[in-house]
């Protein structure tokens, strides 16, 4: 009986301790930062994580939309802050790394623009310290692959030390991560910035830059600018509110989704496919929604989660090949018979049609939604927060299909929203600007 006993025992202790190292093991592996790293043959940049090759198809955004990217097959996305108010950064890295993607982690560094003084050595310092407790928090999450060090930090700015602190923070991250790579996100490219960047940043293993309708030429202007090394682009889209006509009254006129998808796949394919050397991927902005300018402007959502023909092109350049059910496409969107060039002028009271013509690949219903908005006044720079304007309550005469008759508001400037959805989760969108006499 004692012989038994002590066999039991030692089978118990057998299987207990065989055990131990596995759960050890897998758990080391789950905490285990991911190695990341840059090669140079002959001119050719290759990133590389975890030692394969990676090449970034990736999406900003902040909060929510995360698993779409998984969805669609890109494989990271960026953010601009390690905090964005909704999610920690470690909240944001678990998610990521719960869909299998990798992050570049923005680090919030503050802008002159914003009245931050470079030459306050006091304050660069704190900035500096703060810095520090937030890479310490998270650089070994495995979902984590390169710091994104401020945002534009060239926008509106006069004072040069703002590349030294750039600079130092790499260097701070170089010393206490040895896992992850760094950079820092141009507005545009200059020749200028290029030789700052150059001179007082050479801690830097990537450049990144943000461009939108000029976005085919980049890979002439690097080479141009003397840029020798490897670049990202992390903010590229929509046609910018900056870069296309307005109206008599000053209303900078929106692409309608459509048309911005077609840009969209025409700005990706000369501005960063056609860079196989030295551009390592890019992130498209933006993946998800927000108001600037309009609430339709930049982002490739609608408001309420629908996807717009913008996600179709994205998959197709993820994944060579268009989603099953596609996006409807606008035809035209005129009203009464103007489009959004031709300065759409009203008298309060009478009545007008809008009239949407939509293409839909797979024939599905649309169900139409019209909204009127006054035209945004509380305008920000450099995607800083705005307001969105409230709705007005549209005074209907006649809707039918893609045609809507309405009596135009009070004297003001508004625009004319439609969404035209095929009831699977994707929209089409278009606004005409509208002066109300």
């Amino acid at each position: 009986m004692k012989l038994i006993y002590t066999l039991i025992v030692f089978l118990f202790c057998l299987n207990s301790c065989a055990e131990v190292p596995q759960k050890t093991t897998k758990k080391s592996q789950l905490e285990k930062p991911a190695k990341v790293t840059l090669t140079n043959t002959d001119g050719k940049f290759q990133l590389f994580v975890n030692g394969e090759p990676f090449y970034i198809k990736g999406a900003g955004l902040e909060y929510g939309y995360i698993a779409g990217v998984a969805k669609h097959n890109g494989n990271s996305f960026r953010t601009w802050r390690t905090e964005n108010g909704k999610q920690s950064g470690k909240e944001v890295l678990d998610e990521a790394y719960k869909n299998g993607l990798m992050v570049t982690m923005g680090i919030e560094v503050e802008r002159e623009r914003h009245g931050f003084d470079y030459n306050d050595t006091i304050a660069v310092k704190k900035q500096l310290e703060r810095i520090k407790k937030e890479v310490m928090a998270l650089k070994d999450h495995p979902a984590l692959m390169i710091w994104g060090i401020g945002n534009e930090l060239n926008l509106r700015y006069t004072n040069p030390k703002v590349w030294d602190a750039v600079n130092d923070i790499s260097k701070m991250i170089h010393e206490v991560d040895p896992n992850h790579l760094t950079t820092t996100s141009l507005a545009g490219i200059s020749e200028k910035e290029i030789s700052l960047i150059k001179e007082r940043c050479s801690d830097l293993d990537i450049l990144s830059v943000q461009m939108y309708g000029d976005l085919p030429n980049l890979p002439k202007l690097i080479r141009e600018f003397g840029w020798e090394g490897p670049y990202m682009v992390t903010e590229w889209g929509a046609t910018g509110h900056w870069e296309v006509p307005k109206t008599s009254w000053g209303a900078p006129i929106e692409e309608n989704s459509t048309l911005k998808a077609a840009n969209y796949l025409k700005r990706y394919k000369g501005g960063i496919e056609a860079d196989s050397l030295q551009c390592i991927g890019s992130y498209v902005f933006l993946w998800g929604n927000k108001q600037e300018r309009t609430p339709t402007w930049y982002g490739v959502y609608l408001e309420d989660g629908k996807e717009t023909e913008s996600v179709d092109v994205m998959h197709f350049i993820w994944n060579g090949k268009w989603p099953e059910n596609r996006t409807p496409q606008i035809v035209s969107y005129t009203i009464d018979g103007k489009t959004a060039y031709e300065n759409v002028m009203m008298e309060a009271g009478k009545s007008y049609t809008a009239s949407l013509k939509i293409s839909d690949f797979e024939n599905d219903p649309i169900n139409y939604t019209w909204e009127i908005l006054p035209e945004s006044v509380n305008l920000s720079d450099g995607g800083d927060l705005e307001v969105r304007p409230k709705s007005l309550t549209i005074n209907k005469v006649n809707q039918k299909d893609g045609a809507l008759t309405f009596k135009a508001p009070a004297a003001g400037i508004y625009r004319l929203f439609v969404y035209a959805d095929d009831g699977h989760g994707h929209a089409a969108t278009a606004n005409i600007p509208f002066m109300v006499k």
